[in-house]
Formats: C-alpha cells, sequence, structure tokens
C-alpha cells in the first residue's frame, strides 16, 4: 500500500472560501487521485486542487496555533483553513507536498550540475590533453636551427658538471670521421668526449652526443664506442631529445619555448642534472641488432661492455648480425689511437 493511497481514507472538516470577497464555508476535505478534494456538508465536490500545486499561506495573528491555511499555487485568493485538531490531514498534506517538492525539477541545480561538469571537463582537458598537446606543438614547430641553439645552450650548462669536453685536434678529426660512419638520420650530427660527469651517452637536442671518455679510453676494440653510438642513434630517433626536455620540465617552458623560442637556464639547468644521472632509456634488443646490422657494427664487443659476463645482454651476443663476417673496421687503428688520446691522458 503507498502513501497515497493510505492518506486517501483520510477527511476532515475545514473552512474554504472561493475568493476574498466570498463567505467562508464549511466543507469537507479528503484526498484524492493526485488531488485535494474539497466537498460541501452533503459530500457534493466543489473543486478539486491539484496536490503537486498546493502552498501554505501564513496564518493570521488572530488564529488558534496550530491552524493551516491552504491555497492553489499562484492564487491565494481561494483559501482552505484547517483547525489544529485535523492534524492528521494536514500532517498528510506536508508529507505530499515535501515528497512533490523533493521530485519537483530545480534549474538552479541543474544549472549548477550543468556548471560543474563542465568545469570538470575543462579542468580534465587542462590537466591531460593541454600539456601534452601543448608540448607536441612546441616541438612540431621548432627548426632544426633552433633546436641546435636548445642543445648548445644545455651543452653550456651542462658543463658545469661535467667540466669542458674533450679536445685535441686529430682526436677531434678522428672523433668526426666515427660520426660519419655511424651517421644519424639527418646526417653525422655532433660527437663530444666528456672527462666526468656521462655514464655511456647522451643525446641533447639538435643531435649532438656525448660520450663517456672511457668508453674510448678503456676498451681495446673501437666497436665497443662503435655500439654505444648505434644505440644512441636509435635512442635518439625513438625519443625526441627536445620532447623529452619539454615532458621532464614544467608546462610553462613549453608556453615560453613557443612564444620565444627558447628556454631559460634554469629549466635547462634542472633537465642536464636528470639527464646526467637517470640510466639509459631501454631499445628492444630485435630493433636494435637490426640496427648494428645496417651499421656493419659487431654486436658482441657493445653487449660485453654492457655485462662483463654476458648474462644480461646474451640475445646480443647470440644474434650478433656481424658474427663470422668480415666486417669492414670501424675506423682505421690509427685513428682509434688518435681518439684514445683526445682527453690527453
Amino acid at each position: 500500500m503507498t502513501a497515497l493511497e493510505q492518506y486517501q481514507r483520510l477527511e476532515a472538516s475545514g473552512l474554504w472560501r472561493a475568493s476574498p470577497e466570498a463567505q467562508r464555508r464549511e466543507v469537507i476535505v479528503s484526498i484524492g487521485d493526485a488531488t485535494l478534494v474539497i466537498s460541501d456538508t452533503r459530500e457534493h465536490p466543489l473543486t478539486h486542487w491539484s496536490l503537486a500545486a498546493i502552498a501554505r499561506a501564513a496564518t493570521s495573528a488572530e488564529a488558534d496555533p496550530g491552524t493551516a491555511v491552504y491555497h492553489p499555487d499562484g492564487d491565494p485568493g481561494e483559501t482552505l483553513e484547517l483547525a489544529p485538531r485535523e492534524d492528521e490531514i494536514i500532517a498528510a498534506i506536508e508529507t505530499l507536498r515535501s515528497a512533490v517538492e523533493r521530485n519537483r525539477p530545480r534549474p538552479g541545480r541543474l544549472r549548477l550540475t550543468i556548471t560543474l561538469a563542465v568545469l570538470a571537463a575543462m579542468l580534465l582537458v587542462a590537466t591531460l590533453w593541454l600539456p601534452q598537446a601543448l608540448r607536441g606543438q612546441a616541438v612540431t614547430v621548432v627548426p632544426e636551427v633552433r633546436r641546435a641553439e636548445i642543445g648548445a645552450a644545455l651543452f653550456r650548462q651542462i658543463q658545469r658538471v661535467t667540466g669542458p669536453p674533450c679536445q685535441t685536434p686529430e682526436g677531434r678529426a678522428a672523433l668526426d670521421r666515427l660520426a660519419r660512419r655511424i651517421p644519424g638520420p639527418d646526417g653525422p650530427g655532433h660527437l663530444t668526449v666528456m672527462r666526468d660527469g656521462v655514464r655511456g651517452t647522451v643525446t641533447l637536442p639538435g643531435g649532438t652526443i656525448l660520450v663517456d671518455h672511457t668508453l674510448v679510453e678503456d676498451y681495446d676494440d673501437p666497436d665497443v664506442v662503435a655500439g654505444f653510438l648505434v644505440a644512441e642513434r636509435l635512442r635518439g630517433e625513438m625519443h625526441d631529445p627536445l620532447a623529452d626536455l619539454l615532458r621532464q620540465s614544467p608546462l610553462w617552458a613549453s608556453f615560453r619555448l613557443l612564444t620565444t623560442g627558447a628556454l631559460d637556464d634554469a629549466t635547462l639547468t634542472r633537465y642536464g642534472e636528470k639527464l646526467l644521472t637517470r640510466p639509459a632509456l631501454e631499445v628492444d634488443n630485435e630493433t636494435l641488432l637490426a640496427r648494428f646490422a645496417t651499421a656493419a657494427v659487431r654486436a658482441t664487443p657493445y653487449a660485453y661492455a654492457l655485462d662483463i659476463s654476458g648474462e644480461a645482454t646474451l640475445p646480443l651476443i647470440e644474434a650478433d648480425p656481424m658474427a663470422g663476417k668480415d666486417a669492414a673496421p670501424v675506423m682505421p687503428d690509427a685513428d682509434w689511437l688518435r681518439l684514445q688520446g683526445i682527453c690527453g691522458s
């Protein structure tokens, strides 16, 4: 049994007035099917009020406490007055009015809900899409010349930690020939041997690769440093150095790059510190071995340089594409000796 069905059994007497000029008359009040039925004392219906459109008016000061005065919503001239003794039907009417009010459409609440939903969507876009889009746009529009300038500025900041690069005329010439022997997709780029601060190899925006001095000083085989360069060239293609820089920096750095074409020293310094201390980005063995084959460089020396036992790099050793082949040497012995002395030690 619903609450409405229960209330339909209720009846009470009250005073009804059809208009402000009319006399009040005694009536019988009952709850019908979604209506409040007002009948005369002979139970002839006089009017029906919709339960969804009943308003309660303030009682006059002369009325008894607990008296309830109702009128159709929007028509305060027609009234129904229920004495305090009719508390049961008054409570029923109030209950039904509350239920109707809870289910009534609320434009203000709807507007608030829509506004909050729009704000949440905008926040989601600003949080997830905007940073990626802004960084992507910056990476796309920056020309190669500007990338090289950013790389040079980053290199200046890095040298505060690493010190200056190793330089001898003979070593520099040998290093340039090695860069041409293992070029990137945009040409040989620029190789620089660093005495301190660099582990393995590191690529800067613009294509410069920093090389750890141990790769040319601690090994007898130039295929080791050549292998590191093959892997680093591949990383530079798979992970754009400029995109990585912007991804590791605050969003405003991308905005600054788009508007001014440059990055501030603080951003470059922070990124340089991360770049020198983080481990090298991984590349899958199958793709890496294909690059060794293209470059005609043996993968085995590189694999043993990464892990002297060979256990962690066994796939590179077993699938070395140059194993058993008479490949041309990476560089002449004379060039290798010059490169080994580039740091003057």
